[in-house]
């Protein structure tokens, strides 16, 4: 379970005095309680791995907007900081599918529920994120379920 890694990984690095790994990991963890919180308020239960992984792409991805913005204004250090803490977030992230793996996923998605058109867009997406959480960016995925649904 990731939770459990998170865990010993926190360990690891407390052991080796590894500031920056300690830190992102308890930022990690600290999202996680947060959702928790916030789903035992709605009546909802723990976050799944599939939901923690979601959490984890959405955290590398705001990591990643942040460098963008701090090189464009001139700040490599910051730019820098942000990057690691994406690599270190990523180490607890299956790999990313390649473009051609996400459209081949996608194609056989749709195949498989029988999406016809525009309308069934929704159904495809959900059906991604059930199966490749953590595996996809799903907002370029959404763009090929788009194009092939469009076609």
């Amino acid at each position: 379970m990731l939770r459990e890694d998170l865990t010993a990984a926190l360990k690891e690095a407390m052991k080796a005095k590894d500031t920056r790994k300690l830190s992102t990991i308890r930022l990690v963890q600290a999202a996680i309680k947060d959702r928790d919180i916030a789903n035992r308020g709605e009546g909802k239960g723990e976050l799944s791995d599939e939901d923690v992984l979601q959490l984890m792409a959405k955290l590398v991805k705001q990591r990643e907007e942040s460098a963008k913005i701090y090189e464009d204004n001139a700040r490599p250090e910051l730019a820098a900081r942000e990057r690691e803490e994406v690599a270190i977030i990523k180490t607890f992230m299956p790999e990313q599918m390649s473009d051609e793996k996400v459209r081949e996923a996608v194609a056989s998605v749709i195949a498989e529920i029988n999406a016809e058109g525009m309308r069934d867009m929704g159904k495809v997406v959900a059906a991604l994120k059930e199966r490749y959480a953590g595996q996809m960016d799903f907002a370029k995925a959404s763009g090929v379920v788009k194009a092939l649904l469009t076609k």
